[in-house]
C-alpha cells in the first residue's frame, strides 16, 4: 500500500501525457481473498476481508470535455469546398467501407483549419450512416508538415475521444506528404468503417518495456473480422520513447520487434500472420541505405521464423507482400515507419489460385505474358486478396511505345508521360487488378481499401488523376457499385526500396 509516492512526468504532451510513479513510502498488507469474474457487472460477487481498503477511482473533473469536442452541427460551416474531395463506398452490410476527405488548396487555411473541416465532414458522413466514431477501424492521417503534428494531434482528439469510443478509439497512422504539390490543402484523411461494432483493440498509454506508448490520441491495434489492422511503429526504444540510433537499418528493426510485441498480444506474429507490410521511408534516408532497409525486413522476419521453429511454435506462414513509400517525413523525425496488416485464424493457409470466375472486363487489352511481373499477390483461405500492382517505366513504354522512346532516361519518362498516356496506364492497372480479382473469385464490392500512390513528379493533379481512374473503373461491365479508391501523391513507391514506379496500387479485399 503505498503512503507517499511522486509522480514524474516524462511526458508532457497534451494528448497522452506519460508519467512514472515513484513510491517514495509503502507498506503491505494481506491481500485479500477475491474470485475471478468474467465481466464488471459482477463486482458485486466479490468479497473482500476488509471493505475498507477497496476504492473506485474515477475521474472527477470533465469540465472542457464538452467545449473541446467539435459538434456535428458545426458543419454547416464547411461551405462547399470538401464535396468535391470526398468520397464514400457503401458496401453489404457486413463488410467494412471507407470515407475519404480533403480540401482542394484554394480553401485551405492552414492545418489547423483543414483538418476541422475534413474531420466535420466525414463525422457528418457518419451520422447520415447512423454510425459514429465508434464504428471506425483505423485512420490514415495525412498531413502537409509534419512540424504541425503537435496542432494535428490537438484538432484530432477534439473530434475522436476515449469518450465518443469507449470500447477504443481507432488505430491509425500518421505522415507527411506533399499535398500542396498536387493542387490539395494541408490535410487529408482515410476513415476505414464497419457497421459491426465488435473488435478488440490494443492502447498503450504507460510506459512499459515492452511496447511504445501511444503518441497520440490512437490505439496501437484493432482486431476485426480475423484482421489486424496495426498503427504505424516508429523505431521507438520503449522505456524512454526515443528513437533509437543508428540509422534507418536500426529504426527499422526496433520498429519490427515493437510490431511483433503488439502482434503477440493477438497470439500471433508478423513472421507468419502478415498479409502486408507498407513500409513508409523518409526521404532523408540516404539512397545508399534503402537497399539495405529491403533486405534487414526479409531477414528480421527469417529470423523469427527460425526461433519459432526451435521452439516448435511455428505455424503456417503467410506469403505476404511489402510496400515501401517514400515521403517527405515522420513522426519524430522517425526514418522508417511500418504498417502491418495482419490475417490470424487457426486453419490459414497461402493459396495460390483460386476458382475462376467469368466476367467480361476492359477488351482493350490481351494478357501477356509480362502482365504477370507487375503485380505480386497474397491469396488467403478464399477470405483476403491483397494485391501490390507496379506500373514501372518499362511497363509504361511497353503500354505506350507509340509515344514512349525505351531509350529515354527514367526521369525524362516521367516528364513524358500526358494525361493521354496516363488514362491508358490507368486502364491496364483496372483491367490487371479485375483480373486477379476474378481468377481467386472476388469481386469488386469486396475491396475493403485501394490505394493508388503516385510520384508528385509526374506534375499531374489529383483530381485529374482521380478522374482517370473513376473513368476506367465505371467501364467494367459487372461494376455494381464503383469501389472506393484513394489517390495517394507521394514522392515514390513501389514492392523494392528502390520505390521509382510510376503507379502503385495497393489492395486489399476481403470476404466475410
Amino acid at each position: 500500500m503505498l503512503e507517499e509516492f511522486q509522480v514524474i512526468l516524462h511526458s508532457s504532451d497534451s494528448i497522452a501525457p506519460v508519467g512514472i510513479l515513484h513510491p517514495l513510502a509503502f507498506h503491505l498488507e494481506t491481500k485479500a481473498e477475491s474470485v475471478s469474474v468474467g465481466g464488471c457487472d459482477k463486482m458485486n460477487d466479490l468479497h473482500h476481508e476488509n471493505t475498507g481498503l477497496v476504492y473506485e477511482v474515477q475521474a472527477e473533473n470533465s469540465e472542457g470535455c464538452v467545449d473541446a469536442k467539435e459538434s456535428v452541427a458545426d458543419v454547416t460551416v464547411l461551405t462547399k469546398a470538401a464535396d468535391d474531395g470526398l468520397q464514400i463506398s457503401t458496401k453489404k452490410e457486413d463488410l467494412a467501407f471507407s470515407i475519404s476527405c480533403w480540401l482542394g488548396a484554394s480553401e485551405s487555411s492552414g492545418l489547423q483549419d483543414d483538418l476541422k473541416g475534413v474531420l466535420r465532414k466525414i463525422e457528418a458522413e457518419l451520422s447520415g450512416h447512423n454510425l459514429d466514431w465508434r464504428n471506425v477501424l483505423y485512420v490514415h492521417l495525412y498531413i502537409s508538415d509534419m512540424n504541425e503534428f503537435a496542432v494535428a494531434n490537438d484538432t484530432y482528439v477534439k473530434f475522436i475521444t476515449q469518450e465518443k469510443c469507449p470500447s477504443g478509439v481507432p488505430s491509425r497512422s500518421t505522415v507527411e506528404l506533399p499535398l500542396p504539390h498536387v493542387g490539395l490543402g494541408k490535410a487529408y484523411i482515410e476513415v476505414l468503417v464497419t457497421k459491426n461494432e465488435e473488435k478488440r483493440v490494443l492502447h498503450v498509454q504507460s510506459i512499459s518495456c515492452w511496447a511504445p506508448s501511444c503518441i497520440g490520441p490512437y490505439s496501437q491495434a484493432t482486431f476485426h473480422k480475423n484482421v489486424l489492422y496495426m498503427a504505424g511503429q516508429l523505431g521507438l526504444y520503449p522505456p524512454t520513447m526515443t528513437l533509437t540510433k543508428g540509422g534507418a537499418v536500426a529504426e527499422l528493426e526496433l520498429a519490427l520487434q515493437n510490431s511483433e510485441a503488439v502482434a503477440k498480444s493477438f497470439n500471433c506474429s508478423i513472421s507468419t500472420s502478415s498479409v502486408l507490410l507498407v513500409v513508409y521511408c523518409s526521404e532523408s534516408i540516404p539512397s545508399s541505405e534503402r537497399g539495405k532497409i529491403q533486405d534487414k525486413l526479409e531477414a528480421f522476419l527469417k529470423q523469427i521464423r527460425s526461433s519459432s521453429t526451435k521452439e516448435g511454435k511455428l505455424s503456417k506462414v503467410l506469403d505476404h507482400l511489402s510496400l515501401y513509400v517514400l515521403v517527405p517525413d515522420l513522426p519524430k523525425r522517425a526514418l522508417v515507419e511500418v504498417k502491418p496488416l495482419l490475417y490470424n485464424v487457426d486453419d490459414a493457409e497461402t493459396i495460390t489460385e483460386g476458382k475462376s470466375l467469368t466476367r467480361m472486363g476492359n477488351q482493350s487489352f490481351q494478357h501477356e505474358g509480362w502482365h504477370d511481373t507487375c503485380i505480386n499477390r497474397c491469396i488467403v483461405n478464399g477470405t483476403i486478396c491483397a494485391l501490390v500492382m507496379s506500373v514501372t517505366n518499362e511497363t509504361a513504354v511497353r503500354l505506350c511505345s507509340e509515344f514512349l522512346s525505351a531509350n529515354r532516361k527514367s526521369e525524362d519518362i516521367q516528364n513524358l508521360i500526358s494525361e493521354r498516356q496516363m488514362d491508358r496506364i490507368s486502364r491496364f492497372c483496372v483491367y490487371l487488378l479485375d483480373k486477379i480479382l476474378a481468377e481467386n473469385s472476388f469481386f469488386w464490392e469486396e475491396i475493403v481499401s485501394l490505394r493508388v500512390y503516385y510520384p508528385v513528379s509526374l506534375h499531374i493533379p489529383l483530381d485529374a488523376l482521380s478522374l482517370l481512374f473513376k473513368n476506367a473503373l465505371e467501364e467494367l461491365a459487372e461494376m455494381h457499385r464503383q469501389p472506393i479508391f484513394n489517390i495517394i501523391p507521394v514522392l515514390g513507391a513501389g514492392s523494392s526500396t528502390t520505390m521509382d514506379d510510376l503507379i502503385t496500387c495497393e489492395l486489399f479485399a476481403q470476404r466475410t
